[in-house]
């Protein structure tokens, strides 16, 4: 019979981080002892100067993970294929994973539950433009990327969420200012669409911060 590579690779859970500064690793979750109350902690990550964790989490080597970019581009890997590191270890670049290009940077990471058949991608721009999508819409994927949102000329996307179509979202500007809506408010749309105004800015502000 036919083999599939990841026939020989065994599923297990592991601990997958994303820095700011776009350096990935993935550590098995026994690399993680529950501590009592008052416990000094471990390290997780070794980071270089300004670089901070961004996001974090728990999935298999064998779950879809999915990345945005700030030009509007999804890439999706397996768990298996970010590379494994230890805990002093400051993870591998991201450069060498995507093909990305050298002003590009990705903004998002999120993991792709197994039971997505209802999912909704919620993808909000720096200058307030939300879009929403099916997840379905990115099963098609290609290794060399899919256009997710048709940005604005100096316009950026910086924060995806998925959610379940009938969830609210709060959307916060730099200056302070937020505003929460049912997501159900912005129609599903295609992948090559623009998404609507998900929040009014007025002059330099820009959005800063996302909730589901």
């Amino acid at each position: 019979g036919e083999m599939d590579i990841e026939d020989l690779i065994p599923e297990e859970d592991c601990v997958f981080t994303m820095t700011q500064m776009g350096y990935i690793k993935r550590m098995s979750v026994d690399e993680y002892q529950l501590q009592k109350k008052g416990g000094k902690g471990r390290i997780g990550i070794t980071r270089r100067e300004e670089d901070v964790v961004d996001t974090m989490f728990t999935a298999s080597t064998h779950s879809h993970i999915m990345f945005f970019t700030t030009k509007g581009k999804a890439y999706m890997v397996k768990g298996y294929e970010i590379p494994e590191g230890s805990r002093t270890s400051k993870g591998m670049n991201l450069v060498n994973i995507l093909p990305i290009e050298s002003d590009e940077k990705v903004t998002t990471m999120i993991m792709i539950p197994k039971e997505h058949d209802d999912l909704f991608l919620c993808m909000i721009t720096r200058n307030g433009i939300i879009k929403r999508t099916a997840l379905s819409a990115y099963k098609n994927y290609r290794r060399v990327g899919l256009n997710a949102i048709n940005l604005d000329e100096g316009d950026e996307l910086i924060f995806v969420r998925h959610t379940k179509g009938d969830e609210s979202l709060i959307l916060a500007t730099r200056e302070g200012l937020a505003v929460r809506f049912d997501e159900n408010n912005v129609r599903s749309m295609g992948r090559g669409a623009r998404g609507v105004r998900g929040i009014t800015l007025t002059g330099d502000d820009t959005v800063v911060g996302v909730c589901v």
